[in-house]
């Protein structure tokens, strides 16, 4: 009771803010930035590194209907390539079992079933190679989420190096060599943390990243390996410098960091770093480590971020996730290879059965297939282009696709300050011509679900009616058309607001 008066209020809060908002947007209150995009100039690649991969729910929800339709929601305005969850060898998929005299017994069905799935739907596997089946397990210690996966390492590493063998065999000998070589096999899940029980925790993990990567590379050099999918950023000049001095493989380095993420816990340092500069800060740490050690070319893959690793409403469910966004590819871009945001769907599980709707769940569609503001920001971000333009401003990207100009603008509002609407204009120089701007906005009024589910009593188990009412609202409309005067185009920003623009 207590929890749903206060998801509630902040529906109830988020409305009044809003409302304040636009009493400054009608007294005129305002914020302005010149913008000045030279398309003469330089550009640089721009790989969509943000919309190549999202994380998800464990390995047995990929089987639920709910599932695969918000896979291909996300697929079609992304495009992207590969998916990755946690629990693959969790003992609900049946994998790993042993007969009475303890001779392993493997089992595949629900493998293929969940390869086969994702495979049908256009997206190929990252296999998150996790977590212990329990009769393989050293130690009866489960984790605490609903689902209790295993962290524990193995109790005999000839059977675990069997069980990797027979899976990666397995895998090739139903979707081929071609087939799974391109796909990626990630060594655990945040060993640093809570999800690996061995101690000490590094000296283990390693043991059991060399084993498995072993493993896999005795079945076939083509396939690819690599960790250590750390939290907060951890062990990259470590782990380097194990595989290399080991000469263990490693065809990716991979690690997480979080926006709330404390910078104790990912520099070592008592420093209050922002939420909208936390993952790019991290990434670009990690970068660095990586061209200072013996493995200067080793891709980096950050397989999560998002802006919050807890569940807060009023961050990932809301309009905040636009700018918040933008601003993160803003900063990454150059320093990483993939970055895969968790995750694509709210058929999730770690914290039990979704119990309403909004309850701040990573995310892009929300239980029920109700698609957040979030959904909206990654299906025009999608429009960017494929050539960086430099740009002075903080607050903006500049772009182009075969030649024409995109562009996005945002203001975000960090939490606990006060946000007001911003006046950007941007100032084209070597654009020749008449041109027409096609303004896609997500913010309050537009992508965005919030306002209509306030206004039906934001209700815990919407009707089949009010899902499509609320489907409706979360639709993005037609893109503003506007002409291009004077070589120059100025756009309001309401606060928390993201707008991406094409120049035709």
């Amino acid at each position: 009771m207590i929890k749903r008066f206060a998801t509630v209020l902040f529906f109830v809060c988020s409305f009044l803010v809003g409302q304040s908002l636009s009493s400054q947007q009608q007294s005129g209150g305002s914020a302005s930035e010149v913008v000045r995009v030279d398309l003469s100039a330089a550009s640089t690649p721009f790989p969509h590194f943000w919309e190549q991969m999202f994380g998800s729910g464990r390995a047995n929800l990929s089987m639920r209907d709910s599932y695969r339709r918000d896979l291909d929601w996300v697929h079609a305005i992304t495009g992207f390539e590969y998916v990755r969850f946690h629990a693959i060898f969790h003992d609900e998929n049946g994998v790993y079992d042993e007969d009475a005299q303890g001779n392993p017994v493997y089992n595949f069905a629900y493998v293929d079933q969940i390869y086969d799935g994702l495979l049908a739907h256009g997206v190929k596997p990252f296999v998150e190679i996790s977590f212990m089946p329990k009769k393989l397990a050293a130690s009866p210690v489960l984790h605490a989420f609903w689902y209790k996966p295993s962290p524990s390492p193995p109790k005999d590493y000839a059977k675990w190096d069997a069980l990797i063998t027979v899976f990666a065999q397995h895998l090739i000998e139903r979707y081929g060599m071609d087939e799974v070589s391109q796909w990626y096999f990630e060594v655990w899940n945040e060993p640093n943390i809570d999800f690996w029980a061995g101690e000490p925790k590094q000296a283990t993990y390693f043991e059991l990243y060399d084993h498995t990567a072993r493993a896999l590379k005795a079945v076939s050099p083509r396939l690819r390996v690599g960790g250590p999918a750390t939290a907060q950023a951890a062990w990259a000049p470590a782990f380097i410098q194990h595989v290399t001095q080991a000469n263990v493989p490693a065809d990716f380095f991979s690690t997480h960091v979080y926006a709330n993420d404390r910078a104790i816990d990912v520099f070592g340092t008592n420093e209050d770093i922002p939420r909208d500069q936390m993952v790019c800060r991290a990434v670009k740490h990690v970068h660095e480590q990586i061209l200072a050690s013996a493995k200067p070319n080793l891709p980096l893959i950050w397989s999560e971020y998002n802006a919050s690793y807890k569940n807060e409403p009023e961050i990932t469910d809301t309009e905040f996730m636009g700018p918040w966004l933008a601003d993160t590819i803003r900063q990454c871009d150059g320093s990483v290879n993939v970055m895969s945001y968790w995750d694509f769907s709210d058929v999730f599980e770690e914290q039990g059965v979704v119990k309403e709707p909004f309850y701040g769940g990573f995310g892009l569609v929300a239980a029920y297939g109700l698609p957040k503001p979030a959904f909206n920001a990654f299906k025009i971000l999608h429009l960017l282009g494929d050539r960086r333009l430099p740009l002075s401003s903080k607050t903006a990207l500049a772009t182009t696709k075969s030649g024409a100009p995109v562009l996005a603008a945002w203001n975000l509002v960090l939490p606990g300050a006060t946000g007001e609407t911003k006046n950007v204009t941007f100032q084209f120089s070597g654009l020749s011509g008449g041109h027409t701007a096609l303004i896609y906005r997500v913010d309050s009024m537009h992508g965005s679900l919030l306002g209509a589910y306030r206004q039906m009593g934001s209700p815990r188990y919407p009707t089949r009616q009010q899902i499509e009412t609320l489907r409706q609202a979360a639709m993005l409309p037609p893109p503003e058309q506007r002409n291009i005067s004077g070589n120059q185009l100025t756009i309001d920003l309401p606060a928390q607001s993201l707008v991406v623009v094409e120049v035709k």
